[in-house]
């Protein structure tokens, strides 16, 4: 047997690229993968609300074939035989995507998404959809319509939004992968708040056809897993031009995991100042230790500060509120009450940014991104910033349908170093890197230039060759 194998037998708690190789050396079945997962969502998902739809003997059924065909001596995927789960905003022909809304509750599209028919062909087994944010249009893992999910470390806590379902699973050992979208932080939210690994593309990295959309210029698709490893295990297969989607990019996909060798040597990281203001000591202290692995690494780690991130912050908030007003304005007008009342009050105020503040946000992408490059990385390869500023907070005390006023500061402030790399485009990944005096965990995120997803992975993956916080169950499912 390889050392893959948990000693205790839990298939469930291999990271994705372990449970594929298990698979292909025939040490365990995709079979037995699936009653794995399926035994943790028995036991667990009652608390924590990561699944809104399980289909149980479709992937059972799904198992069998991938176990038949590794018998029959059928080329392997990357992916062959291994469980995953979607989040409730990728289409898949015929089937219901409600996109964590009432409005959308009997929608089946009639295509099936990009990205879900890549990981279908690599082998993957879809295990079910995932709970969400009403439309992707929140930070914090509340739905009205759905229940709230819960964070499997504390279940009163946040699981970060909006794909909540996504990193609350995958923390959970419910399934070893999902996909998530990220507009403003939604993937790296939940990898940070749950324990997980999470990275948002370069925009344009990943085709976005048959997806949910929320912000035609902020929206991102990418992946959530165990560790930086089975990222880009499912970056690799997702990423690429897509005829389907016109925006999709046609620069080459490279061997992410190839990249991995642990060697940061000679590779620059700035820390820049305005991603610190106002945060707590403890996550602080936390992130400082960070760094110092990084170090042990041979990183070169330096601080610096980039003025533009005002800017960066007021033009991001303009874009995604203006384009999500306006995809939701036919239903705004004529089915608002079937909207979650915080929804409506989120949305709102999209409406009334004028046309030229919009076109302004649009037209100075380009220059600040520029500006951001040459302050930031113009002698760095890699941006290191807390992901979170602040613990991670309770489900109430953001709850914004029981107090909007009291509650709305501490909701915006979980996307303050998050939603700027959304507005610049670039690659940024979380990892957990310990935890907060609350025993919660707290994220790493690691940023670099256009299209570098690779020197981003390659940083994390060292990062998590000497540390251990992404094998750490979490205590509230044990």
């Amino acid at each position: 047997m390889t050392d893959a194998l948990p000693a205790g037998g839990d298939l469930a708690a291999l990271s994705l690229t372990e449970a594929a190789a298990a698979v292909a050396a025939g040490e365990a079945t995709a079979t037995d993968l699936v009653r794995a997962c399926l035994a943790r969502i028995d036991a667990h998902d009652g608390a924590v609300n990561a699944l809104i739809r399980l289909d149980r003997d479709e992937a059972l059924q799904a198992a069998a074939a991938a176990d038949q065909a590794r018998a029959a001596g059928a080329p392997l995927g990357p992916l062959h035989g291994v469980p995953l789960a979607q989040k409730d905003m990728y289409y898949r022909a015929g089937r219901v995507s409600s996109c964590g809304s009432a409005i959308r509750r009997e929608f089946a599209p009639a295509v099936t998404a990009t990205v879900i028919g890549r990981l279908d062909a690599a082998g993957s087994i879809d295990l079910g959809t995932l709970n969400m944010a009403e439309f992707a249009f929140n930070p914090t893992g509340h739905n009205h319509h759905r229940g709230d999910c819960h964070n499997p470390w504390d279940l009163a806590r946040c699981t970060g939004g909006s794909s909540s379902g996504s990193g609350a699973g995958v923390a959970a050992r419910f399934f070893y992968g999902a996909l998530g979208s990220d507009t403003g932080g939604s993937i790296r939210l939940p990898a940070t708040m749950c324990g997980v690994t999470g990275i948002k593309p370069t925009q344009t990295r990943v085709s976005r056809f048959g997806v949910m959309p929320l912000s035609f210029t902020c929206d991102n698709v990418g992946p959530l897993a165990r560790t930086a490893r089975d990222c880009a295990r499912l970056l690799g297969v997702i990423a690429g031009h897509d005829p389907k989607d016109p925006t999709s990019a046609r620069e080459p996909v490279p061997d992410y995991e190839a990249a991995l060798d642990g060697d940061l040597r000679g590779q620059r990281v700035a820390v820049v100042d305005w991603f610190l203001e106002g945060a707590e000591p403890a996550i602080l202290h936390v992130f400082e230790r960070a760094l110092q692995v990084l170090r042990d690494r041979g990183a070169e780690v330096h601080r610096l500060d980039a003025p533009v991130l005002d800017a960066v912050a007021t033009y991001g908030g303009v874009i995604s509120r203006v384009e999500a007003a306006t995809i939701h304005a036919e239903w705004m007008r004529g089915r608002v009450a079937e909207y979650a009342p915080h929804f409506v009050g989120r949305l709102y105020p999209g409406y009334a940014i004028p046309a030229h503040a919009y076109v302004e946000a649009l037209s100075r992408r380009g220059p600040v991104l520029r500006e951001f490059v040459a302050q930031a990385m113009g002698h760095a390869d890699l941006v290191a910033v807390p992901t979170l500023r602040a613990h991670v907070p309770t489900l109430a005390e953001t709850d914004l349908e029981t107090d909007f006023a009291a509650h709305w500061d501490r909701h915006m402030a979980l996307t303050a170093n998050t939603r700027p790399f959304n507005y610049l485009g670039l690659p940024a990944a979380s990892i957990p890197i310990g935890f907060d005096d609350n025993g919660v965990p707290v994220g790493l995120t690691l940023a670099a230039r256009p299209f570098a997803e690779a020197r981003v992975l390659r940083a994390a993956d060292a990062y998590q060759r000497d540390t251990d916080w992404h094998r750490r169950m979490p205590t509230a499912v044990a």
